[in-house]
């Protein structure tokens, strides 16, 4: 069972599935139905929204303990820069889908290339729907987290529609999470 929780204070949030940012005013009820990617997913009484961690505290979470519920797997110390933006890229999920744009089968195309002392990500990746409003935040998600990864200077996402997304997309593991198998 999901517990109501009443916000502590104003929350800054984004629409979802629009992406449109509003607030949330101190005092709104709210259920979480995901803690995902360092971000929340919490119902309302005018529908879903997506909560920053940097404001795990409005919702009554200690911010100290954000952090490590989110990590995910580690990696080993000596991983490849390549494998540790693929890692990153596995902390990015979609709001409404408990598994992560890698495993969904959103990014197609993820390379990194080295021109004047610098490093640079190039990421070509999708969504589960073209009008879908929040493409914006899951990809500014994408080039944050890849941007964490030692040595990395630069990261762009770009958001294509060719080829289109479809379920048969969702890796084996994506699959048993949503019980597709």
């Amino acid at each position: 069972m999901q517990t109501e929780i009443i916000t502590n204070r104003e929350i800054n949030a984004v629409q979802i599935p629009s992406g449109d940012p509003f607030t949330l005013p101190a005092g709104t009820a709210v259920i979480i139905t995901q803690t995902l990617g360092g971000s929340y997913t919490v119902a309302t009484q005018s529908g879903l929204a997506r909560i920053s961690s940097d404001d795990a505290d409005a919702l009554g979470i200690d911010p100290n303990e954000k952090a490590s519920s989110s990590t995910g797997d580690a990696l080993p110390s000596d991983a490849s820069q390549e494998d540790q933006v693929w890692h990153q890229l596995k902390q990015v999920y979609d709001p409404e889908i408990p598994v992560d744009i890698v495993n969904l089968g959103l990014v197609y195309d993820c390379s990194i290339s080295e021109q004047d002392g610098k490093n640079t990500v190039d990421i070509k990746m999708t969504l589960t729907a073209p009008g879908c409003g929040m493409g914006p935040v899951i990809a500014a998600d994408a080039q944050a987290r890849v941007m964490t990864v030692e040595g990395i200077d630069e990261a762009n996402v770009d958001l294509v529609w060719d080829p289109a997304w479809n379920q048969d997309m969702i890796s084996e593991e994506g699959r048993m999470k949503l019980g597709m198998v």
